[in-house]
């Protein structure tokens, strides 16, 4: 009996949003979950795809790498999207209180680091943000449809948007979504996305379907082992190589 309702408990148990939430986080989180090192980052320039406040591309540029940011909210003033994430930090913190139990905290230590964390990274990405707008390094761009030229980048990361909320699209916009970020990521380069289940942290239902058409179109698709363990059960990253000769223009 016990065990019975234990499991619906976890049935239950979700993390709740409306809408897209607005993502804040930091360097460090996006070396370990999509397993950044500095030979990768050095190939050449990074794009980050529904990016929000985070401050990956501040960090990173400090540290010599050339990242490019792509988010809807870009259209937004630095004053607005402070206020956005502040707000959202405080939600998601409140949700998370709830929920603690189910997360792994072993990275961020407590709700209150992480909190702290997320208050830091908004920080820097909108002292950024207000030094850097409207100079190509944030674009207002939306998936499935990306104003990059082909074989932009040598990276694509795409962070908590796809899979993520696979209840708001559907499979014909993550079959778009994949596709665009493949055809702006240069021959030999890589596309990388985390997390792979949705909030209620359940898998993707037509994932190898998808992984199928990513393939078809040039995509090599591996799963990858995450290194930053805290969403319930995920664990891996989906890795798509672009195959084609990596000199192509």
């Amino acid at each position: 009996m016990k065990k019975d309702i234990e499991r619906k408990q976890g049935q239950t148990e979700r993390y709740d949003q409306v809408g897209v939430a607005m993502t804040c986080r930091g360097f460090a989180e996006y070396e370990l979950m999509f397993g950044l090192d500095e030979a990768l980052l050095g190939r050449g320039p990074v794009l980050d795809v529904a990016a929000g406040a985070s401050s990956f591309a501040a960090e990173a540029r400090s540290r010599g790498i050339d990242v490019v940011c792509a988010d809807p909210r870009y259209a937004l003033t630095a004053g607005q999207i402070a206020a956005e994430g502040a707000a959202e930090i405080e939600a998601s913190t409140e949700k998370l209180e709830r929920l603690a139990h189910r997360f792994d905290w072993s990275y961020y230590g407590d709700i209150a680091s992480h909190k702290a964390g997320r208050i830091r990274s908004l920080e820097l990405f909108v002292r950024d943000y207000e030094r850097h707008a409207g100079r190509g390094r944030y674009t207002a761009d939306m998936l499935p449809r990306l104003s990059f030229a082909d074989h932009s980048f040598a990276l694509v990361l795409c962070s908590h948007f796809l899979f993520l909320y696979r209840e708001q699209f559907d499979d014909a916009f993550h079959r778009a979504a994949l596709a665009e970020l493949l055809r702006v990521c240069r021959p030999g380069g890589e596309v990388r996305v985390y997390p792979l289940l949705s909030l209620g942290w359940e898998p993707y239902p037509q994932f190898p379907e998808l992984i199928a058409f990513v393939e078809g179109l040039g995509g090599a698709c591996s799963l990858e082992k995450s290194g930053l363990p805290f969403i319930p059960g995920s664990t891996d990253m989906l890795r798509i190589r672009k195959t084609g000769d990596a000199t192509a223009e």
